[in-house]
């Protein structure tokens, strides 16, 4: 099964979307504002991908938290951040059977989806 997370309004998710589409890979989606994100889900992500990977600092939820939230970010306060700024997470990540992959190019798409 392959599962896309991110949000459905950024640009990045919906080429994502489209290139799954249009390469036949059925997979479903994960909305973070309306599905929900937990803790639990979260250690999901990170038996995959460290805290720091997952850290959107392009984002404008990022851009918008306090410089001491900044400077005293890790893995633990990164998970309550990430629960309640879905954004703070890089986009789109997909995970497909034990594999993962944190945004989208689609040649590497292409490679993931070759294994």
């Amino acid at each position: 099964m392959t599962i896309l997370y991110g949000i459905p309004n950024c640009d990045t998710v919906k080429k994502a979307q489209k290139w799954l589409t249009q390469n036949n890979i059925d997979y479903s989606f994960h909305d973070y504002r309306k599905d929900g994100l937990d803790e639990s889900l979260i250690q999901s992500f990170l038996t995959k991908h460290k805290w720091t990977d997952l850290l959107n600092k392009r984002s404008t939820s990022y851009r918008a938290l306090s410089d001491s939230q900044k400077e005293t970010l890790n893995e633990v306060n990164a998970i309550q951040l990430f629960i309640e700024f879905p954004t703070l997470i890089k986009r789109p990540l997909i995970i497909h059977g034990d594999a993962s992959q944190l945004g989208f190019k689609a040649q590497a798409y292409q490679d993931f989806f070759a294994v």
